[in-house]
Order: structure tokens, then C-alpha cells, then sequence
């Protein structure tokens, strides 16, 4: 069984990502599957380059993620066109990955900021939502990323309201408040979907 966990930028899905990994469950974070698509070497990259220019490499030739973000944030079609190079190779890789893992553990996540928005939900049995207010995720990603704020609600306007995610997730998990109570609340959601596998 593979879970799909997502949740908006900021909301702590590698914190509960982990939470579950010590547990015994594995996972696959389509974010690094993203970087890993554009290294050097990789058609992804030699077709964004070509696109976009010298101005979105680095000096030792890897993608200089930040300026591209800031080149599609506000071109909505360029978004597209970067999209349409990398998600269908993302999505190839998640798929061999994810394979590979569910052949060593009763369930396996698949970790996805734009699980719902890149039809990657396609690809799990059940979804689990991270949910925090927008306010806080604002501030984690401005703690976290040191980006400005016009990025941030650049990033937010892309991905699905919180409402809608919610309302499209399987199970939620309310990571705003104390830390501590968190690894009970994966814990809890590691036996129903341990049970849900067996059963399955």
C-alpha cells in the first residue's frame, strides 16, 4: 500500500516523514527525486537550459533552483513548460522507486508538496494531509528558505487551497501545535494503515 502525504509549503512534511521512517517505514520525497532529474547530465537539464538560458545555471553547472523559481513564479506558462519536462520523468522515477519499497515493508509514503496538483495522487491508496494555518506557513517559510515574501505567496497561490486539500485528503494530521504530541499522532495513523495493509 502506498500512502500519499502532502500538505502546503511550511506545513512539516519531512518532519512527519521522519516520524514515520522511525517506525520502519520508508519513504520517497518527490522533492528529491525533482533535484535528482535536473543534475548535470540529465535531459531534463539540458532542455531547461536551452529554454532559459546560462542565467538559470550555477557556476559548477548545477540548476540555480532560486532563479528559475523566480523566473516561473511569475510566468504561468513558463511554469507549465518546466512541468511539462520534468513532472513525467518525476513521475517514471517515483514509480520505480516506490516499487522497489513496497517490496520491503507492509506500506510505503509517497512524500509530495504537489501531490493532488501533478495527478500524483493517481499513484497511492490513501492520502494524508499535513495541515497548518496559512499564517504558519508563511512564517516557517520565510524562517526557512529566506525568500521574500512576494515568493512565498507566489508559491502559496500555485499549490491547492487548504481547503481544498483538506477536503480531497483520506486523513489529516494537525502539526500546529506542540511538537511533542506529533510522533502519537503518526504513531496512531502508522497502526490503521499497518491494519488497512494487512486487510488490504
Amino acid at each position: 500500500m502506498i500512502v500519499g502525504l502532502t500538505g502546503g509549503i511550511g506545513s512539516g512534511k519531512s518532519t512527519v516523514a521522519v516520524a514515520f521512517a522511525a517506525l520502519g517505514i520508508p519513504y520517497v520525497d518527490a522533492d528529491d527525486v525533482a533535484r535528482e532529474v535536473v543534475m548535470p547530465g540529465e535531459p531534463a537539464l539540458d532542455e531547461i537550459l536551452a529554454h532559459f538560458g546560462d542565467g538559470v545555471r550555477l557556476e559548477d553547472g548545477t540548476l540555480d533552483r532560486a532563479a528559475l523559481r523566480a523566473r516561473i513564479f511569475d510566468a504561468p506558462d513558463e511554469r507549465r513548460w518546466l512541468e511539462s519536462v520534468t513532472h513525467p520523468r518525476i513521475r517514471q522515477r517515483l514509480e520505480e522507486q516506490l516499487a522497489e519499497l513496497c517490496t520491503r515493508a507492509p506500506y510505503v509514503l509517497l512524500v509530495s508538496p504537489l501531490l493532488f496538483e501533478s495527478g500524483q495522487d493517481a499513484l497511492v491508496a490513501r492520502t494524508l494531509v499535513v495541515d497548518v494555518s496559512m499564517q504558519t506557513q508563511r512564517e516557517r517559510t520565510l524562517r526557512r528558505d529566506r525568500v521574500s515574501e512576494a515568493q512565498v505567496d507566489a508559491i502559496l497561490a500555485a499549490q491547492l487551497s487548504r481547503e481544498e486539500r483538506l477536503a480531497r485528503a483520506d486523513d489529516v494530521i494537525d502539526n500546529e501545535a506542540d511538537p511533542a504530541l506529533l510522533a502519537s499522532k503518526v504513531d496512531l495513523l502508522d497502526q490503521r494503515y499497518r491494519y488497512l495493509s494487512s486487510t488490504a
